[in-house]
């Protein structure tokens, strides 16, 4: 019996197809690497459902003839390589020949080509890899490619697709990387007739990338130097705008999107001891060298890349991102919160419709002296109108100085009959008499022999100010076994019980403690509603991932809607967690989710969970009140499970009273 028997070429045309195409985003990436390839210069992108029922990409290359049409659905078919010697100088995008058959074998395609000065084009309708249908017809130079129901006969690898939100945000993602990669080209994309991304085309990385990241490129550094024949272009981010993830790292060998643990590692050392711990600066990098120094040809996706000299590939990129570092100043500024300016009181308008004079000012001696013959020649009031007070009170009493408030002015009585003809102004408050007011008491002379002393102005008689009640201090057993010391550094907490010292490290151990206690609620966790919404940008990729695990996030407190163009609400926030860590926050949540086994979502939720705790623990280098120490102190020294941080770091050290004699030479 024959154990051992070759495949059909179906199956095995799945079996590639599985290789290269394992969602629509790697259909996206394939077909905009051969418009490129055909020298288009400006490609249209749509999808529907996520790219799962519709997908179609125009570009205006070269376009086929019909032969070549048909042929290029064939496996191993390319216009890219000749013979063996071209594998080693590969200067084009799609070479492999393998994207178009694997694409058209799980999926029914509709093709429409013309090459240029051509009468007409070329239709082709193939299902499942075979062409079914060919026509001649009329349409525009360049191609047109329509991809429906992938993965229509193909239930294993359909199981494995996420919901249109997830999908639909990763072939956003492909779209952005190859508009990152080639500037040169006009890229727009359409996801469910709204219009995502489209960037100019004039060849400017720099406006290719404010269409993907919006204004978060405003302060990236550029980028631009030269080692051997190597050479980097991009940008990078400033130290102090560093990421909680590498979510936003971006590499390019030759103008293809690759993932390399070697730029990575490039990168992140020109960042050394200039970056907060835990974090990541973001980038977009270009790294031109010779064809013949890489090989693209180490991975079905073209992803990954061999270069043949590593360590000028890594001084390449330290030295470049180095030198634009030290070249450019990054002191962060000092931003006040905004205040929305007062409004301006609204002035009644006078009899004939014009605003009232400001009478709270300054007057000239000619507008004095017209306002003292318009009062002479004014009609006496009746005097029963006037209060006691003010029938004390006349005209020349009152003096109006800039900006303040109305004093009585002393000043000579008026004669009797100007009296009469003077009118009674408003009634005032009672002033207080002049002389009932206490002389302070003199100061005293200043003995040369005595320090000197700040004079007091109260009176000796004055009353003590009663003394604040001191905060009560946190109840402890009488017989607790340990004190607390203090604390070092305003990070560690130090503990004494016998013949041990304990330091305990006050973030870890709050952390834990948060941790433990969002871990054992299993209902949702209680949320604050915030007044104003915050606004976090996110790659496309980590958008639909949050966007997709709303119920999941929602149990943590968190309420979040679509806001467009990689842009999440945060409309709700924890109950423990700060409103100036939110976005921060949800950020590390989506890299969390995308790095998720998705086989236990318990796993999922602890890792949500582990990210929470931290941004709501107390900091290190913050300071905290003696009774907030002394509460998590009691917590690790009366639990034996705070041990570790979610994040595997000690909570707590011991310093025996031996060890420490010794190194005082006592024993």
């Amino acid at each position: 019996m024959q154990i051992i028997q070759q495949l059909s070429p179906h199956v095995a045309n799945l079996i590639a197809a599985g290789e290269v195409v394992e969602r629509p985003a790697s259909v996206v990436k394939e077909l905009l690497e051969n418009a490129v390839d055909a020298g288009a210069d400006k490609i249209t992108v749509e999808i529907r459902d996520g790219g799962m029922t519709f997908l179609r990409v125009t570009d205006n290359g070269c376009g086929m003839g019909p032969e070549d049409a048909k042929t290029a659905f064939l496996r191993h078919a390319t216009s890219k390589l000749r013979t063996a010697e071209d594998l080693a100088s590969i200067g084009t995008m799609g070479f492999r020949g393998e994207a178009l058959a694997a694409i058209a074998s799980v999926s029914r395609i509709d093709l429409l080509t013309k090459p240029k000065g051509a009468i007409s084009g070329t239709s082709l309708r193939l299902e499942a890899g075979k062409i079914i249908a060919e026509s001649e017809a009329g349409c525009p130079e360049g191609t047109t490619i329509i991809i429906r129901d992938l993965f229509y006969n193909t239930p294993a690898r359909m199981k494995f697709m996420k919901s249109d939100t997830v999908e639909g945000s990763r072939v956003a993602s492909a779209v952005q990387l190859q508009a990152l990669a080639h500037p040169e080209a006009a890229i727009q994309f359409l996801r469910d007739g709204k219009q995502v991304l489209s960037t100019p085309g004039n060849g400017g990385l720099e406006a290719a990338v404010y269409c993907v990241y919006g204004r978060d490129c405003a302060r990236m550094i550029p980028v631009d130097s030269s080692w051997e024949n190597y050479r980097l272009t991009g940008f990078i981010s400033r130290p102090t705008d560093a990421r909680p993830s590498r979510s936003l790292q971006t590499f390019f060998v030759n103008d293809r999107p690759v993932r390399s643990k070697l730029l990575i590692a490039a990168l992140e050392e020109a960042y050394r001891n200039q970056i907060m711990v835990g974090k990541f600066p973001a980038c977009v990098l270009h790294l031109h060298l010779p064809s013949s120094a890489v090989d693209v040809n180490v991975h079905p996706a073209k992803t990954e890349v061999k270069f043949l000299n590593e360590k000028n590939v890594f001084d390449c990129l330290h030295y470049g991102c180095l030198a634009a570092l030290n070249g450019t100043p990054d002191r962060p500024q000092v931003r006040f919160p905004e205040k929305a300016p007062a409004p301006k009181p609204q002035q009644a308008p006078s009899a004939a419709g014009k605003p009232r004079q400001d009478f709270f000012r300054t007057m000239t001696p000619e507008e004095y002296k017209a306002f003292s013959g318009a009062l002479k020649d004014a009609p006496r009031p009746d005097p029963s109108a006037a209060s006691a007070a003010a029938a004390k009170l006349t005209g020349n009493d009152c003096a109006v100085i800039r900006e303040k408030v109305i004093l009585p002015k002393a000043s000579a009585p008026l004669p009797k009959a100007e009296k009469e003809s003077t009118p009674l102004p408003t009634p005032l408050p009672e002033m207080v008499p002049p002389e009932s007011i206490p002389t302070p008491a003199p100061l005293p002379e200043k003995d040369p022999e005595l320090p000197f002393q700040e004079p007091s102005f109260l009176p000796e008689t004055a009353p003590e100010t009663p003394a604040e009640p001191e905060q009560a201090a946190l109840p402890l057993p009488e017989d607790t076994p340990w004190r607390m010391v203090g604390e070092l550094y305003r990070t560690y907490i130090l503990v004494e019980q016998g013949e041990e010292a304990y330091l305990i490290d006050k973030h870890a151990a709050h952390e834990r403690i948060l941790f433990e206690k969002l871990k054992a609620n299993q209902e949702k966790i209680s949320g604050q509603l915030l007044l104003a919404p915050v606004s976090v940008r996110l790659g496309p990729t980590a958008a639909g991932e949050l966007l997709a695990n709303r119920d999941m996030l929602a149990e943590l407190g968190f309420e979040i809607e679509e806001f467009g163009d990689n842009t999440v609400l945060l409309r709700q926030i924890p109950m423990d967690l700060s409103p100036e860590d939110a976005a921060e926050t949800l950020e590390a949540l989506a890299d969390s989710l995308l790095s998720g086994r998705r086989e236990k979502p318990d796993t999922v939720r602890d890792e949500l969970l582990h990210t929470v705790a931290c941004k709501a623990a107390i900091k290190a280098g913050w300071k905290n009140d003696e009774q907030e120490l002394l509460a998590v102190a009691a917590q690790v020294m009366s639990r034996e499970d705070l041990k570790y941080c979610p994040h595997g770091r000690p909570i707590c050290i011991s310093l025996s009273k031996k060890n420490l004699e010794k190194q005082f030479k006592r024993t």
